[in-house]
């Protein structure tokens, strides 16, 4: 089985910082796409970032200028640095990778167990 294992989640003021991490374990042969999902009280799941195997990222609007998402692939790891948070950015936080697991072909979409994250003074 494969296992993402999140961190960094916790309570922050407004305006300051939190770095989340997740990472991925496992019997694992690649890892493509790993994004960042967040799902606030009362909202559904939406789209936080996403950095492909090569390093590309894309950003939600909400949160473009303020998060940055990376990968550290030696580690089967995925990053999010939030800066500059708001009340609006409390949500309980979910990675997601897309997994080819060794013996197999084809990739899988994985999750990660959540890790709540509170911006409140």
């Amino acid at each position: 089985q494969v296992q993402l294992v999140e961190s960094g989640g916790g309570l922050v003021q407004p305006g300051g910082s939190l770095r989340l991490s997740c990472a991925a374990s496992g019997s694992i042969l690649r890892i493509g796409t790993m994004g960042w999902y967040r799902q606030a009280p009362g909202k559904q799941r939406e789209l936080v970032a996403t950095i492909s195997s090569g390093g590309t990222a894309n950003y939600a609007e909400a949160v473009t200028g303020r998060f940055t998402i990376s990968r550290e692939n030696a580690k089967n790891t995925v990053y999010l640095q939030m800066n500059s948070l708001k009340s609006e950015d409390t949500a309980v936080y979910y990675c997601n990778a897309a997994i080819q697991i060794g013996g197999r072909s084809w990739f899988v979409a994985y999750w990660g167990q959540g890790t709540q994250v509170t911006v409140s003074s």
